[in-house]
């Protein structure tokens, strides 16, 4: 099966080495030529244009930061709209908008495309190791189609509904419940280090006596050690993934006062310089409202 992968950036290196691993033919399109290079050396063609790398594809696999980016390769003077196939399908990857994900999947059905939406659950160490959870949605026979290709770059594959937007919708909310817990142990663990307790035997007793969670172990050792960098997600990237949530929400006339809270935390961290370091950074916002430390640039 030829494949076209665009955007090799931290999470997408991983999962388009994966696809070579896995006999695909793949050609590769990515905006720093050099990262391309390193997979052309490893038996993928390396495209120069968005248009080129579909070129005779039959899978379309974008893996990009934000809406801009995915749009500039589909919709862009080069874009990958016109030059992909009839009955070839976009796999979209990326966590992306509702709105665009709705706009994607009307462009790709006049063009007489398929169009799903397969967001990930997982950073960059999880997709190296080929473990990423992917949640799916549009129509089931492409899924199935697509299936095998999805398999190669993780553990398990969710379908959640017909409507390809759901599992962007899926994915928005399932990060903005992980800015959520960050917000939590933020506040938790400031509340611990005022008090005289250690907050990282705070998070040895909660993650033993409640909770027992790989997202609290993983995270709350990157915030009780200051380890924000390098980030395995940048701040400013789960603000972006909370403002989405936010205005999928506000379509649907949904209040999400929590999701608000943790927005300008966000923007207050980011205020503060924080923006190309890990998200988790969101707790040192806490801990400078308790009077604990001055926020700054991580570790």
């Amino acid at each position: 099966m030829k494949i076209g992968f665009i955007g090799l950036g931290s999470m997408g290196q991983p999962m388009a080495h994966h696809l070579l691993q896995a006999g695909y033919q793949l050609t590769v399109y990515n905006r720093t030529p050099q990262v391309a290079e390193v997979f052309g050396q490893q038996g993928a063609l390396v495209a120069q244009s968005p248009a080129q790398a579909v070129k005779d594809a039959e899978i379309l696999i974008t893996m990009l930061a934000d809406d801009a980016a995915v749009e500039a390769v589909v919709f862009g003077s080069e874009g990958a709209l016109k030059a992909l196939a009839p009955n070839a399908i976009h796999l979209s990857m990326s966590t992306i908008s509702v709105a665009l994900s709705k706009r994607l999947a009307q462009s790709h059905t006049t063009a007489g495309q398929g169009y799903l939406a397969a967001p990930v659950f997982g950073r960059s160490e999880v997709a190296a190791q080929g473990a990423l959870w992917i949640v799916t949605a549009g129509n089931l026979q492409q899924v199935e189609r697509c299936r095998p290709v999805l398999e190669a770059m993780g553990q398990g594959v969710f379908h959640v509904g017909t409507e390809a937007w759901m599992a962007n919708l899926v994915k928005l909310t399932g990060n903005f419940m992980i800015a959520a817990v960050l917000e939590t142990m933020g506040e938790a663990f400031a509340l611990m280090q005022k008090s005289g307790v250690a907050p990282e035997q705070f998070l040895e007793i909660v993650n033993t006596a409640l909770f027992k969670s790989p997202l609290y172990q993983n995270y709350g050792s990157l915030i009780v050690q200051e380890r924000y960098e390098p980030a395995g997600f940048k701040l400013h990237l789960g603000l972006k993934d909370v403002q989405l949530v936010l205005s999928a929400a506000e379509s649907m006339a949904m209040p999400l006062p929590l999701a608000s809270l943790v927005r300008d935390h966000f923007l207050t961290a980011i205020a503060h310089g924080q923006g190309d370091i890990d998200w988790a950074a969101l707790a040192q916002v806490s801990a400078k409202n308790a009077g604990l430390n001055q926020l700054s640039n991580g570790n």
